[in-house]
């Protein structure tokens, strides 16, 4: 089965424009003799529409925020049009709007098309919300995997993290949200207040 793979760190060569790498994720689509044909041009075009980086086609990549330099490589990704998605933290250097938008369309493209999607993801609420099977890691050994429900509990990320906190249910998707508790949660009301003269 083919599939598409986005490293944590990819590198463009110097001087490179945005169209040219995600042309790129169109060359395992081409043999010996094989010519660029319309049906690679249709995937390149939607690629960067889905992305949001049709207005960045020809600008320069290393111009570009890290943001946006993220989201061309996940066009890259998409370009290649296969079935199967390996995501090494698609998310970084992304705002959280983008964050959310750039996983919307990843659920869809796997609600829609069937795209089977495998990412590493740190943010634990985003992975509750976004996977259908959660796998936690701990130096290279799996502790829990399962549905989100299974897999995001206290013990659980106290094992994985070492963070003190609670679980609850997110009031939007109603998937489990990990609050952190703070050593210092209750700082503003220890501070003493300044008394006017």
């Amino acid at each position: 089965m083919p599939l598409g793979l986005l490293p944590q760190n990819p590198i463009a060569p110097e001087g490179v424009t945005v169209v040219d790498p995600v042309s790129r994720g169109r060359h395992p689509h081409h043999g010996a003799f094989r010519r660029w044909t319309s049906a690679d041009e249709d995937a390149v075009v939607e690629a960067l529409r889905l992305t949001d980086t049709t207005a960045l086609a020809d600008r320069v990549v290393d111009e570009l925020s890290g943001g946006q330099r993220q989201r061309v490589w996940i066009a890259m990704a998409l370009a290649q049009g296969t079935d199967l998605l390996l995501l090494d933290e698609p998310t970084t250097f992304l705002d959280v709007a983008h964050r959310v938008e750039m996983l919307d369309l990843l659920a869809d493209l796997n609600a829609r098309r069937g795209t089977t999607i495998v990412m590493v993801l740190h943010d634990l609420n985003l992975s509750a919300r976004y996977a259908d099977h959660l796998v936690a890691l701990r130096h290279g050994k799996v502790v829990a995997e399962g549905t989100p429900r299974e897999v995001v509990t206290e013990e659980v990320v106290r094992t994985v993290f070492g963070l003190d906190n609670r679980v609850i249910d997110d009031p939007v998707s109603h998937t489990p949200l990990v609050v952190p508790v703070s050593r210092h949660r209750n700082r503003a009301a220890r501070q003493p207040t300044q008394e006017s003269s």
